[in-house]
């Protein structure tokens, strides 16, 4: 096995501590991060390593499912179990870029209808390829598109 640096091995050292630590939440966590990686790693037709950016993707994935796991044990009135998920979601935001603030996602919207001269919601999708790179994992894409669609919206 190739020596390996980067953010997965970070995790993988994290995981070796949390372990060490018996810290079950955040070992649990971080052996089901890791896996979902190795997953993306695996898919499509042939094996390869992601990269740090990809391996952030996975991260975010994760994160934004136990977002809505968290959302759906409360509205079920199960808190004990939206506990758990938020505390997981803990351990994974640690991984993720700090979020944009909603006021700073209206201003990088605003920018990039002013640079595309979009004007209705016909051109959210050329504002939508402008602004994704600018985000560039700080903010889910459901939070980019309400952005986009009131910065449109004027």
């Amino acid at each position: 096995m190739s020596e390996q640096t980067g953010l997965k091995a970070t995790l993988q050292q994290d995981l070796t501590a949390a372990m060490r630590a018996q810290d079950r939440v955040r070992a649990g966590t971080l052996r089901m991060a890791l896996t979902a990686v190795t997953t993306e790693e695996v898919a499509g037709k042939e094996a390869r390593q992601l990269a740090d950016d990809e391996v952030l993707k996975v991260i975010a994935k994760e994160a934004k499912k136990r977002r809505e796991a968290s959302d759906a044990y409360t509205g079920a009135g199960r808190p004990e179990l939206a506990a758990q998920e938020e505390a997981e979601l803990a351990v994974l935001e640690a991984y993720l870029p700090e979020q944009l603030s909603d006021a700073e996602l209206v201003e990088l919207a605003r920018a990039a209808v002013a640079e595309t001269g979009a004007t209705d919601l016909r051109g959210m999708g050329q504002v939508m390829k402008v602004l994704q790179p600018r985000v560039g994992g700080r903010a889910e894409g459901g939070r980019v598109a309400a952005a986009v669609r009131q910065a449109l919206a004027g």
